[in-house]
């Protein structure tokens, strides 16, 4: 079957197979392998995308419901080398460890930050309570997003 959609703002047009799930288009056919795949059953977040602006775990969704949506990965954050705001906040305030996890937490704090400019705790909590880290105990990747919260807002006129 073909679907056509926009990924990262780009249109695209793919021949797939119906059971093809976004999670395999995105990495196997467009080859953004920022997307990862962690449990494959929609239990860690690692695959996490957004879809006409709200997380969705890409392991989940079959590519033929994102026929007509826009699709945005941690690819089509910023261009070239420079870091988007919330990227670089990860990185300033250690919340990256092995990194594996980190492209899903960054794609909800995305769609967080867009609809909320100064989350709460308890709102960032809920945010990412679908995703899932091995490594950082989430202290950092808690004071990442309100670092970028603080430096998004302090950016916007």
């Amino acid at each position: 079957m073909n679907i056509t959609l926009t990924v990262n703002g780009n249109p695209v047009t793919c021949t797939i197979d119906a059971e093809t799930r976004l999670l395999d288009l995105l990495r196997d056919t467009l080859h953004l392998t920022g997307t990862k795949e962690g449990c494959g059953e929609g239990e860690c977040g690692a695959c996490t995308v957004l879809l006409d602006g709200r997380p969705v775990n890409s392991c989940l969704v079959l590519a033929a419901q994102a026929e007509g949506k826009a699709v945005e990965t941690i690819e089509g954050l910023a261009p070239g080398a420079t870091m988007h705001p919330i990227q670089q906040a990860f990185v300033d305030a250690g919340g990256v460890q092995c990194g594996f996890c980190t492209p899903g937490f960054i794609m909800s704090t995305v769609a967080l930050l867009r609809r909320t400019a100064q989350p709460t705790d308890e709102e960032i909590r809920t945010a990412l309570e679908g995703n899932l880290c091995r490594c950082t105990g989430y202290a950092k990747i808690l004071e990442a997003v309100r670092l970028a919260a603080d430096r998004i807002r302090e950016s916007t006129p």
